[in-house]
């Protein structure tokens, strides 16, 4: 039942593969006038998925949430040019890094 759904809807077939493109080449970005350009202090990754392992938001315990985010920032360190970044923490952040 649900192959025929996802099929109808997303239009995925069961045979089709996850594909996964983690580069910045290939994004189609808005032109932005120099001005406006300039006016972009920072950007948000937001990680919506479980890992594996452990189990979605609602039931995944502190221990846990700060071993996902250790790997994540783990991983987020080896990013390279314009994905490279910095990582702030929601909790702990102060201020007038928030601002």
């Amino acid at each position: 039942m649900f192959d025929k759904v996802v099929l109808e809807y997303h239009g995925h077939k069961t045979e089709d593969m996850h594909q996964s493109e983690m580069t910045s080449e290939g994004l189609e970005n808005s032109e932005f006038a120099e001005e406006d350009a300039a006016m972009v202090n920072s950007t948000r990754i937001r990680v919506g998925r479980n890992m594996k392992g452990y189990p979605l938001g609602p039931g995944v315990t502190k221990e846990q949430r700060d071993d996902i985010m250790s790997k994540v920032v783990a991983a987020c360190e080896t990013f390279e040019g314009d994905l490279k970044g910095t990582f702030y923490p929601l909790d702990g952040m102060d201020a007038a890094v928030s601002q």
